[in-house]
């Protein structure tokens, strides 16, 4: 072969791509493949581009449903793949894994992947989750593996009989790209911000807890809410930080929750924030109450921080977190619950100190960056062999078709 192995990455949006997946296609291009990557247009296509070294083809793909734009996303996929003649092409979200593996089969891609990271049907009833389910299984059959990116939604998608097990593994420990465990690291650049801001807001002699995320029903807000306020009554050293939008138009707080936000001397609000790290070192005790989750890299960024964590007993969330070693697992959508794991850490410094002592190890040990690429790079060469595409030599980096 005269040229390198080429990945097509589909993302329905640009964002994706810049976050969620940041760095891992400069990583791919680094070792040995031509990458190409593709979302719906964006005003910051530039800066992604110089960032990963790869170029992006915009393609007008939506997160809602639109047939119309569909197809003609569909007729543009197919007519970018044709050019391209990609030899992987990877999506991740649910619109670009349609549209991806739809195109991709259509045009004769030999290795289609599609990463699951979170359902939002699991929240859904009646007629919108039919649909969204046959999208799902749509997806899944046109594509020749299926890497959800947890052990607990692998299981869901077997359960419910979307797809053969056998098209299903998880990569690694879970996580679509880890997260970069030395830029979450305690620092005295960071010490020194999170000094201004526990000034600021008055933090002084209280004990915080934090919450990071959009401020919104499904990521158990107005439970998490609710229970400070009674957690607030018997402890009023204790404060609510709250890093993140709001997101009225999508969904909604309930009114009482919103009055309490606005209201409550102890429930600060500080908007999103492009970086959290001073906000997770004012932190005491990290509360991620959510409804669902793909596999949350806030609770692993909580995490590197030596923050023991409360989250919700959730795909994601229940495999980074041990119960009783390094945070504690509640039901989802359960404010009593919610309310009996933070009395309980309030209450017991030891085992906040114990949690603390352990948390950041079992983040770094499975679910470092480059421990999550490695494992992804070694994927797409096991792929590339299925379809005769080897190496020339032991080098990852060059390749020969046989």
């Amino acid at each position: 072969m005269n040229r390198k192995p080429r990945i097509l990455r589909v993302t329905t949006v640009a964002l994706s791509l810049k976050t969620l997946l940041k760095g891992q296609m400069k990583f791919m291009g680094e070792n040995g493949f031509e990458v190409l990557m593709t979302s719906a247009p964006d005003d910051d296509i530039d800066s992604l581009e110089e960032y990963e070294n790869t170029r992006h083809i915009s393609i007008p793909m939506t997160r809602e449903i639109t047939p119309l734009q569909d197809l003609r996303a569909l007729r543009e996929m197919v007519s970018l793949i044709r050019s391209y003649k990609p030899d992987i092409i990877h999506t991740h979200t649910p619109k670009a894994g349609l549209i991806g593996m739809l195109a991709s089969k259509i045009s004769g891609v030999p290795v289609r992947l599609h990463t699951v990271a979170g359902m939002p049907l699991m929240e859904k009833k009646g007629i919108l989750k039919k649909v969204l389910v046959a999208v799902e299984k749509i997806t899944y059959k046109t594509a020749t593996r299926v890497y959800p990116n947890s052990n607990t939604l692998a299981k869901y998608i077997i359960d419910n009989k979307f797809t053969n097990s056998n098209k299903i593994s998880v990569i690694g420990n879970g996580s679509s790209n880890g997260i970069d465990t030395e830029h979450f690291s305690p620092s005295t650049e960071i010490n020194t911000e999170a000094r201004i801001l526990k000034s600021k807001h008055e933090l002084d002699g209280n004990l915080v807890l934090g919450f990071v995320g959009r401020i919104v029903g499904d990521k158990g807000i107005n439970e998490l809410v609710a229970a400070f306020e009674a957690i607030h009554r018997e402890n009023p050293r204790t404060k609510l930080l709250l890093v993140g939008p709001f997101e009225p138009e999508l969904d909604p707080l309930k009114t009482e929750t919103e009055n309490l936000i606005k209201n409550h001397p102890s429930i600060i609000t500080t908007g999103f924030q492009k970086d959290i790290r001073p906000y997770l070192e004012l932190m005491d005790i990290f509360v991620f109450p959510s409804y669902r989750e793909g596999f949350p890299n806030v609770v692993m960024q909580a995490g590197c921080f030596n923050l023991p964590c409360i989250v919700s007993d959730i795909n994601g969330c229940n495999e980074i977190i041990e119960d009783g070693i390094n945070g504690i697992i509640v039901p989802p959508k359960n404010t009593e619950q919610l309310k009996k794991a933070i009395f309980k850490l309030i209450n017991d410094p030891d085992l906040r100190d114990q949690m603390t002592s352990k948390i950041r190890e079992s983040i770094v040990s499975r679910y470092d960056q480059k421990v999550v690429w490695e494992k992804i790079l070694d994927e797409y060469h096991e792929n590339l062999k299925s379809i005769n595409l080897t190496y020339k030599t032991g080098s990852k980096n060059q390749f020969t078709a046989t």
